[in-house]
């Protein structure tokens, strides 16, 4: 069952589940915060670009961590036919019987941005890593501390036999943009 904004919020603020948290849509700019069924998540000011000099494959295997560059920015640009790494600026701890799915803000999609998340599983945590693609011919922008993304709760009727939490997730309790691990 898809959870509402009700839902939401009383969960965020009994529990912790997104810190920091806002309740309503914050506008004047690309919004963020809860919306009728979902929350729509900022983009934090850190990002991991990839250097102009590199020429080998991006292999998750094998990835090459000096591949990437760090900046800290409120405006990142990324280039056409590229992309970023980014992190949310919220926090999330997934309760025990929910899954999430996400999906980009409409303004970013309507530019060629393209961001993909994987489903924050039952009990993760942690700051969300996200691949954030320009699809298009040309640069574009995204703004640090604004929305980037909207995601959903799915509560099952059954709790889950493991968590992410209970098989230790290579990504539990991330705090940084993290690369891929095998």
């Amino acid at each position: 069952m898809l959870k509402s904004d009700s839902w939401i919020i009383e969960t965020a603020q009994n529990t912790g589940m997104i810190e920091p948290f806002e309740q309503k849509q914050i506008k004047g700019g690309i919004s963020f915060g809860t919306s009728s069924y979902g929350y729509d998540f900022r983009l934090s000011d850190e990002f991991k670009i990839l250097k102009p000099d590199f020429a080998g494959p991006i292999d998750p295997k094998n990835f090459p961590k000096d591949a990437f560059g760090d900046i800290k920015t409120e405006c990142c640009i990324i280039e056409a036919n590229s992309f970023v790494l980014g992190r949310s600026l919220e926090y999330f701890r997934i309760p025990r019987n929910i899954l999430t799915v996400c999906f980009g803000k409409s303004s970013y999609a309507r530019c060629g941005v393209v961001v993909n998340v994987t489903p924050f599983e039952p009990e993760w945590e942690g700051y969300a890593t996200l691949s954030i693609v320009n699809a298009s011919q040309r640069a574009v922008k995204v703004y640090a501390k604004e929305g980037i993304a909207q995601i959903l709760f799915l509560e099952s009727d059954q709790e889950c036999r493991i968590s992410y939490q209970d098989k230790q997730g290579k990504y539990q309790a991330q705090k940084e943009i993290t690369l891929p691990k095998v």
